[in-house]
C-alpha cells in the first residue's frame, strides 16, 4: 500500500466535495482538515455554504478543523493557513490518522500539497494608492504579468486584486527564507461534474441560501459593526448581497449578477485544478453523479495502490 501522508478532496463549488469528504472520513475513522478561503470566519455561514450538517454522518460527529476560526473583517491569508493547517495536520497524525484534506481554494491547496516557503507581507500604502482609480479588469491584467503562482481563483474585487499584486510585488523584491514544511505525499481526489449539472446545482443552492437568510445575514454582519467594504473584500455572495443591502443594487440585480459570479467562479476554479495537473500534480478523479458508497470504494482502492 502507498505510504500517503493524507488525502485530499477537491472540486468546484456545488460539487459535493464536503458530504464526500465527510463520508470518507467516517469510513476510516479520520478528521477533516478545510481548505476554504472564506469558511474560517465565524458568522459567516449561508454566504460561505458552510453547510456545517454534512459534517454528521450516520449520526456520528466528524472532527473538522479551520473554520470558523477567525472574525469576519480580519483578512487572513496564505501564511496563516499553512501554519494553522499544520497545527491541525499534526494533531490528528498523532492519533494514528490519515487527514482529509478537503476544499476548493486552489491557492491555499497547492500551498500546503507543494509546501511553498511563504512569509506575511506587509500592506504597501504607495502601491494600494497608485492602484486605487484602476477597474478590476485592468488590476487581472496586471497580476497576470507575475511569473509567481497566485489565488486569482476569488480574485473578483478591486480590493482583493490590489492585494494580490501587493504580495506579488513583495516577493519579487524580497528573497523568501528558508521555511521549515514538510513534504507531504497526497492522494489528491477530484470531483468531477460535468458543466450542465455543475449550473443546476449552483443555482438551486442560491435560490435555497437565499430562501434560508442569507440576506439577513448579511444585514447581521453589518449591524456588528463589519463595514459593507470589508464584505465586499469577500467576494461572490458577500459582494452581492452587500450591494443590495446598501441600496446599489435590485435584488434582481443581485441575483443576476451573483448567479453568474458563482458560475465563473466554478470555472476558474476547474481552471486552476487543470493547472494543478499540468504542475506536475496527479488528481484521480471521480464523477460526482457515482453513488456515495462507489466513491468511497474508489478512494479506498486507490489507497490500496489499484
Amino acid at each position: 500500500m502507498p505510504d500517503y501522508d493524507l488525502i485530499t478532496i477537491l472540486g468546484p463549488t456545488a460539487s459535493g466535495k464536503t458530504p464526500f469528504a465527510a463520508a470518507l472520513a467516517h469510513k476510516l475513522n479520520t478528521e477533516i482538515i478545510s481548505a476554504d478561503s472564506r469558511q474560517i470566519y465565524r458568522g459567516m455561514d449561508l454566504g460561505t455554504g458552510k453547510d456545517l450538517a454534512d459534517y454528521t454522518v450516520n449520526g456520528h460527529p466528524i472532527p473538522y478543523h479551520l473554520i470558523d476560526i477567525a472574525d469576519p473583517g480580519y483578512k487572513y491569508n496564505v501564511f496563516e493557513y499553512q501554519r494553522d493547517f499544520l497545527i491541525s495536520y499534526e494533531s490528528i497524525k498523532q492519533k494514528g490518522r490519515l487527514p482529509v484534506l478537503c476544499g476548493g481554494t486552489g491557492m491555499y491547496l497547492e500551498s500546503v500539497l507543494k509546501g511553498y516557503k511563504l512569509m506575511p507581507v506587509p500592506e504597501n500604502p504607495e502601491l494600494r494608492a497608485r492602484f486605487a482609480d484602476h477597474s478590476l479588469e485592468e488590476l487581472t491584467e496586471i497580476l497576470r504579468q507575475y511569473k509567481t503562482l497566485h489565488n486569482s481563483t476569488d480574485v473578483d474585487t478591486v480590493k482583493r486584486a490590489i492585494r494580490a499584486i501587493e504580495i506579488e510585488e513583495y516577493y519579487a523584491k524580497h528573497p523568501v527564507p528558508e521555511r521549515e514544511f514538510p513534504k507531504l505525499n497526497s492522494l489528491i481526489i477530484g470531483v468531477d461534474i460535468n458543466r450542465e449539472l455543475r449550473r443546476v446545482k449552483i443555482t438551486r443552492r442560491l435560490k435555497q441560501r437565499l430562501d434560508e437568510g442569507m440576506v439577513d445575514e448579511i444585514r447581521r454582519l453589518i449591524e456588528q459593526g463589519i463595514s459593507p467594504d470589508d464584505l465586499v473584500y469577500y467576494g461572490l455572495e458577500y459582494k452581492f448581497l452587500t450591494l443590495y443591502v446598501i441600496g446599489k443594487l435590485t435584488y434582481e440585480e443581485m441575483f443576476t449578477e451573483l448567479e453568474t459570479a458563482i458560475h465563473q467562479f466554478a470555472k476558474r476554479q476547474m481552471t486552476w485544478f487543470r493547472g494543478m495537473e499540468r504542475r506536475g500534480f496527479t488528481i484521480h478523479w471521480v464523477s460526482a453523479e457515482l453513488p456515495m458508497e462507489e466513491k468511497i470504494a474508489f478512494v479506498i482502492e486507490k489507497l490500496r495502490g489499484n
